[in-house]
């Protein structure tokens, strides 16, 4: 984030941007950063700027001297010494140079065209995004982040990360031991550093549930991927008060989980599957009663994959808890960012809970 006068910046994950024009207490700040050799610099603009100009003249195909007088022409228009940004990312101590902003984010979604419309990409600049769990929850998020497809990303995990946790968390050794909000907003800042990135380290609790869902106008999209049976109820009941939709993915026969609670106000929570256990607002008051019973029909048990069933069986005896696959999750991660998208675009994505089973596909 680009520092502003009486703002804080929370180091363990937001990196600093720096203007290359910055006058002030931010310039003095940068020079001592380029002077610090203990930091890494790198400074590639030259070869944004070369990019940048390629993708700003689609037609034609330059030379290399053509390309070097072009990019003279923008470093007369913009000099190199005061264009662009640094960004410090302190648990890396690297400095790194990018373009401006706008350069920047045109840049780096060119790629996404025609795939995402122009008109498109501004739209989803103005939806938030609330992501509970970050196991499939970070493939969602660093899809999302990598397709640029939000203005907002509140994420939500009390948990820190273990070694287990890495066959299907992407991440390095170096992050053992930190908080999985704090690992996934430094790689979404990595990413993009211009990016908004709201965390909840405490994951989601009685204190903070109202301003995960209410702060600033409200999120438009939950993505639900936590392992608490009360916090997904809790989660659904608030999403269908306020009329949010909610996509779940379990990372097993690739099943994907839709509800749209923003046009079916009406509609029972996790597709009528807990109907039986009586008035949904009373689900939590029976939960501590009916927890194995209530989860298993959430996860709709006949249409397990026969490992997981036995996995499940398994809990407590042989395993502690129940399995995930880091390909079963990047999967469900990339779908679950895809019809995030399509929902959030008003594109038709009707209510639904459906399989992608790839051993079923011969």
């Amino acid at each position: 984030m680009i520092l502003q006068d009486n703002e804080e910046l929370d180091f363990n994950y937001q990196a600093l941007i720096i203007p290359a024009d910055a006058q002030g207490a931010q310039r003095e700040a940068l020079g001592r950063l380029l002077e610090d050799e203990t930091i890494e610099k790198i400074d590639q603009l030259d070869i944004q700027v070369s990019e940048l100009i390629k993708i700003e003249h689609p037609a034609r195909k330059f030379d290399e001297e053509e390309l070097l007088d072009k990019m003279e022409a923008f470093f007369n228009e913009h000099p190199r010494d005061k264009y662009g940004n640094w960004v410090y990312f302190h648990w890396r101590r690297q400095l790194i140079r990018i373009l401006a902003k706008e350069d920047f984010v045109n840049l780096r979604t060119s790629r996404n065209r025609y795939k995402i419309k122009d008109e498109e990409q501004q739209r989803l600049y103005t939806k938030k995004i609330g992501v509970i769990g970050l196991s499939v929850g970070q493939s969602v998020a660093l899809s999302l982040a990598m397709e640029r497809s939000f203005g907002e990303l509140r994420i939500a995990d009390f948990d820190t990360l273990e070694l287990s946790n890495m066959n299907r968390i992407r991440t390095g050794l170096y992050s053992l031991g930190m908080k999985k909000v704090w690992v996934v907003a430094r790689e979404i800042a990595e990413i993009d550093p211009f990016l908004k990135v709201t965390i909840y380290d405490e994951g989601i609790t009685e204190g903070n549930i109202k301003d995960f869902f209410e702060r600033d106008g409200g999120i438009d999209l939950l993505v639900e991927e936590c392992d608490s049976l009360p916090i997904k109820i809790k989660s659904r009941l608030m999403a269908k008060s306020m009329g949010i939709p909610v996509v779940m993915d379990t990372s097993d026969r690739g099943m994907m989980d839709i509800e749209r609670f923003d046009i079916e106000s009406e509609r029972p929570i996790f597709h009528g599957y807990l109907e039986k256990f009586g008035d949904e607002k009373e689900l939590l008051d029976i939960l501590a009663d009916n927890y194995r019973e209530m989860l298993l029909a959430i996860l709709h048990f006949e249409q397990l994959s026969e490992r997981l069933k036995y996995s499940m069986s398994e809990i407590g005896k042989t395993i502690t808890t129940w399995p995930q696959l880091a390909s079963s999750v990047i999967m469900g991660g990339a779908m679950g960012a895809h019809y995030a998208r399509m929902i959030l675009l008003g594109q038709d994505v009707p209510s639904n809970r459906f399989y992608v089973d790839l051993d079923a596909i011969n």
